[in-house]
Parts: C-alpha cells; structure tokens; sequence
C-alpha cells in the first residue's frame, strides 16, 4: 500500500472525474490520499472531497501565492476549522520568493500563524518553500524554539541546506515527481541521504506529474512512478520504499487511519 501525502483533488482539473481518480488511485495500490488546503475561502471543497471518500484525508490552510488576500495573522481560524475530524494536517504554508504573487511580510506572517496552529493542534505542518531556503530554515528554527511541533518540507525541490536544517528539527521530507526528472540528479542525491524514516512521497496533482506521465495531469495513480524512482535511489525494494513510507506518514500524520482501521475494514 502506497501514500500520496499531498494532493489537490478539490481542482476544477480534476471536476466531475474525482470518482474516476481515486478509483484508479485505488487500482494502483495507492491507499491513502491527503487533499490540501490551499485558500480557506475554498476549504468546504476540500472538506467535501475528504468526507465522501474513506481512503481521502485533507488539510487546512493558506497557501503562500495567497497570503496576500488570505493569509492568517493569528491562528485562531486555522485552530477551529482543524477539529472537522477528517483535517489531519496544517497548510500548505509557507514562503514563495519565486513567483513573489504575495507580499513577503504577509507570507512570513501567515506562516508564522500556521506553525502556531500546528502547535497547538499537534497536527504536522506541510511546508511549501521556493527560492527562499535560508528564510523558511530560519523561520523553522526560530518557532521551534518557542514550542515543538511537527511537519513535512512538501514537494521538496530545494538545496541541502533546508533538507538537513529540516532534518535537524525533526521534520521529514516529500518528494514528488520532480524525483523522476532527467535533469534532477541533484535532488536525487539529496533524496538518498534522507534518513528511510523520515521520507514520504506525492503527486502535488494536478501538478509535477512523474516520468513517463510528465507533461499530462498529474494524478494521485501516478505517485508508484516517484516511488519506483525513490526506491532505486534508496537502494530498496519497491515494495519495502511502499511500506516505509506510508509507516512514516501514519506515523506523522496520526490523525489518519490506516486503512485496516477504518469502518467496514476487514
């Protein structure tokens, strides 16, 4: 059984197919989704996707391209939409220094009051970060020292810097389909010193999708292909990269439940 940890099935990409894309998800020995929060206005979609499919979780939270008209100044809303039952994560949040489609002043803020969310709900934070390694590392540790919390360095595409500085704070790392990518040696490299219990996989669908499906919408069916590429990388069965990562992410995202825990499980 295989994990997309990060998924965005509430998209207009993805429409009516949802049904569709899960079902095939399920054909593919992927188990378990998470669809992520990206706008709060949007959150009832998100929600809605989470409550009609048993084996699909979600998040809550503000991404960074829209700090500016969305962006936390406080935990408090964040905290209160957390408790729907089937919310197991905070974010995604976190700095976007490349497309810059937000002030940075409001990016830092709402970043600052998801990790505080985190904090308080104990649920892991899932970090988006590009172009902005050393601000996103410093944020990191600076709200760690105010209190522990845990979270996911998601889509990771950065340097080793932020890979070891989120390492070091307890955080794991998710690779998508970038993995599979010709021209990602570099992070490929990064991947293999990523310690085995700290590694998860995604789609970040409908975005990034993996070798030999790049260039298509990308879909939570194709993440077997990232851990196909995870577990040559890794030097692992596929079959044991399958399990190892999906122990991981029950591990961190513990308000999931497997799917031998779930009503109607045999």
């Amino acid at each position: 059984m295989l994990v997309d940890s990060h998924c965005h099935l509430d998209f207009e990409d993805f429409g009516e197919e949802v049904a569709d894309v899960v079902a095939r998800a399920r054909d593919a020995g992927v188990g378990t989704m998470v669809s992520i929060s990206t706008h709060l206005s949007r959150f009832e979609g998100v929600k809605a996707v989470a409550e009609r499919f048993d084996d699909v979780w979600c998040s809550v939270g503000v991404h960074p391209h829209h700090a500016g008209e969305e962006g936390q100044e406080t935990p408090d809303r964040l905290i209160e939409l957390a408790a729907h039952p089937r919310v197991v994560g905070i974010g995604e949040s976190g700095l976007d220094y490349y497309y810059d489609h937000s002030p940075r002043d409001r990016q830092q803020i709402s970043f600052r009051a998801h990790i505080a969310a985190a904090r308080e709900t104990g649920l892991p934070l899932i970090v988006h970060a590009r172009d902005a390694d050393t601000e996103t590392a410093d944020i990191l540790r600076d709200e760690m020292g105010k209190g522990a919390f845990t979270g996911v360095m998601h889509c990771f595409s950065s340097g080793r810097g932020l890979a070891e500085a989120a390492l070091d704070l307890g955080m794991y790392v998710s690779f998508s389909g970038i993995l599979t990518f010709k021209n990602a040696e570099e992070l490929r490299e990064i991947a293999r010193d990523v310690p085995e219990d700290r590694l998860l996989v995604e789609t970040d669908a409908p975005f990034l999708a993996p070798v030999p499906n790049r260039g298509q919408r990308n879909e939570p069916a194709y993440v077997v292909h990232t851990a196909e590429t995870l577990a040559a990388v890794k030097g692992l069965e596929v079959a044991d990269l399958h399990d190892r990562t999906s122990e991981n992410f029950f591990r961190l995202f513990s308000r999931a439940e497997p799917p031998a825990k779930r009503p109607g499980a045999a």
